[in-house]
């Protein structure tokens, strides 16, 4: 199983994205992970459309659900939803909620919802994963920095990284929205708790592109992807 890796994908971004209209309000959030997903599902994640249920498939999980304009996008752009249902977001009869539906979307891996679920959601997945003995597959997961003052992330990173949970990696956008914060930035936050960590640029997609792929096994992987201030 290979990237889904399309070379055009750049080009058809900003106008795939320009087709989701009604959500303006979380136009900050989506345009923050664009760089993350485009990097991921370009050259990174072992999923296509033709492999969203094969065992071995890399999972990504959305913790950072709210407005998913930039992902719905990137899912058009690799051929997972047609790009006409980008027309209709959170309508009446449209697939493409405010939140992505794991039932509705193609190559959704989870419902998202209240902020602070998806990285418990990742540590369960990579158990799952290897407690069937499959090994290959990483489990992705993507957070806001802001969400990780919700106290159950804090039991998934201990987890995580007591029991050696190698295939996971966790993203974290930093646009500097988090109200408390932690002495030494975010990346000690996991460090202390056995985790690896890079933090890098969250628009340059070659420093991206070595961050996640950067991984240390036995110890669980974040990457701290830094952008301007959502101020």
């Amino acid at each position: 199983m290979t990237s889904t890796l399309t070379t055009d994908t750049g080009s058809r971004l900003p106008q795939l994205i320009r087709r989701l209209t009604g959500d303006e309000k979380h136009g900050p959030s989506a345009h923050s992970t664009i760089d993350v997903l485009q990097v991921l599902y370009d050259r990174v994640l072992r999923v296509t459309p033709d492999t969203v249920d094969d065992p071995e498939r890399d999972r990504f999980l959305l913790s950072k659900g709210h407005g998913p304009a930039a992902y719905y996008a990137v899912l058009a752009a690799h051929g997972f939803i047609p790009d006409a249902w980008l027309d209709d977001l959170a309508g009446p009869d449209s697939r493409l909620g405010h939140h992505p539906d794991r039932l509705l979307v193609p190559g959704v891996e989870i419902g998202s919802g209240s902020l602070g679920h998806g990285l418990g959601l990742a540590v369960g997945t990579a158990l799952g994963l290897r407690a069937q003995g499959l090994l290959k597959p990483r489990v992705y997961v993507l957070l806001g920095d802001a969400e990780l003052d919700e106290g159950s992330n804090h039991e998934a990173i201990a987890y995580a990284g007591a029991t050696g949970l190698e295939s996971l990696t966790a993203i974290v956008i930093d646009n500097s929205s988090t109200t408390h914060g932690w002495a030494g930035g975010i990346a000690s936050r996991f460090t202390v708790n056995g985790w690896t960590a890079d933090t890098v640029d969250g628009r340059d997609h070659t420093a991206l592109y070595t961050a996640l792929t950067g991984h240390r096994p036995p110890r669980p992987h974040l990457v701290v992807a830094r952008i301007d201030s959502k101020g």
